[in-house]
């Protein structure tokens, strides 16, 4: 962590674009997370300007002079690769993953086959193109079950399916939101966060967040707009149980090639307290709710540090690690 609280120099960042809004589904969330981080960054010294992706076409940023950009962006065409491959064109380096690495966070189907190949725990699934075979999955993976849309987050078009009768509503849902549902095994037992920050084997996570929600329903109203969700950090795991969680995190990010920064969501099974990684973020929420900048605050780092921190590692695909660690 010594690296990433190294002095950085605001005005050798050049003139910065906080990218938010942007036209995903979490474009609310992306513009409150923008905000702050713009708010951060010109507390900090730094040359930090609005950018939104959905009011200017994204070729407007060279033309303006900007030398990098902090991507606040949620969601489809923010944190999927999209956006990213735009800046790699226009030789902008941009913060968090890079193309590939962003692509295949995004669609939960792809992490998950991922991370079972790499031996990593995560629930057991099933992608479902009709609600035919949503109500098979469930019948296949058990009660409750979770329907989702494999490419959205911030748990819209989220469902946890108790009876097959639910099962149609439960996929038309999710299927306004994305053509591939993801139907998963619900885990019971108890929520849990871990951050990131860094590159490669230099990768390291932040202390660990335990969520207790009203009911256990952690969902998009609860996550950014109610102050009834409980955040733990320090989580109160035992300190074996959550080195255990950060150094299942470290590797899910690694194996999927992330950088920068980015949070994966853990499930603690109540049976055995075996961890299951259910998502990761690579472009995770920066509002006063989110929970990025607690884990930071919990290690010494403050928000603005935090922006500081992140904005300094911005890179391209085609920059090397070398010259990123510089």
């Amino acid at each position: 962590m010594s690296n990433s609280m190294k002095k950085i120099d605001p005005r050798a960042l050049g003139k910065v674009a906080v990218l938010m809004g942007g036209r995903s589904s979490e474009r609310e969330v992306s513009l409150m997370s923008g905000q702050g981080v713009l708010d951060a960054l010109r507390t900090q010294g730094v040359d930090a300007h609005a950018f939104d992706p959905a009011e200017q076409e994204l070729g407007a940023l060279k033309a303006q002079g900007f030398a990098r950009c902090f991507i606040a962006l949620h969601g489809r065409f923010g944190e999927d690769g999209t956006v990213q491959g735009a800046l790699e064109l226009l030789g902008i380096p941009y913060t968090g993953s890079g193309v590939m690495a962003s692509s295949m966070a995004m669609d939960k189907i792809m992490t998950k086959r991922i991370w079972r190949f790499e031996g990593l725990p995560t629930p057991d699934w099933r992608m479902v193109a009709s609600p035919e075979a949503t109500t098979a999955a469930l019948a296949a993976l058990g009660a409750p079950m979770i329907v989702k849309p494999a490419r959205d987050g911030s748990s819209m078009g989220l469902t946890k399916v108790t009876d097959a009768s639910q099962c149609a509503a439960a996929y038309a849902l999710a299927a306004q939101y994305d053509d591939e549902v993801l139907c998963e095994q619900f885990i019971a037992g108890e929520e849990t966060t871990c951050a990131v920050l860094g590159e490669g084997a230099a990768a390291a996570a932040l202390p660990v967040i335990r969520i207790v929600a009203p009911d256990g329903n952690y969902d998009y109203q609860n996550k950014y707009f109610t102050d009834v969700t409980q955040y733990h950090c320090p989580s109160g795991l035992p300190a074996d149980e959550e080195a255990r969680i950060q150094q299942i995190v470290e590797k899910a990010f690694r194996t999927l090639g992330c950088r920068g920064w980015g949070r994966a969501d853990v499930m603690i099974r109540q049976s055995d307290r075996q961890p299951f990684l259910l998502e990761i973020n690579t472009s995770p929420g920066m509002t006063s709710h989110s929970l990025v900048p607690m884990a930071a605050r919990a290690r010494g780092m403050s928000y603005e540090q935090l922006c500081l921190t992140i904005l300094a590692s911005a890179s391209l695909d085609s920059t090397s690690s070398e010259e990123r660690a510089a």
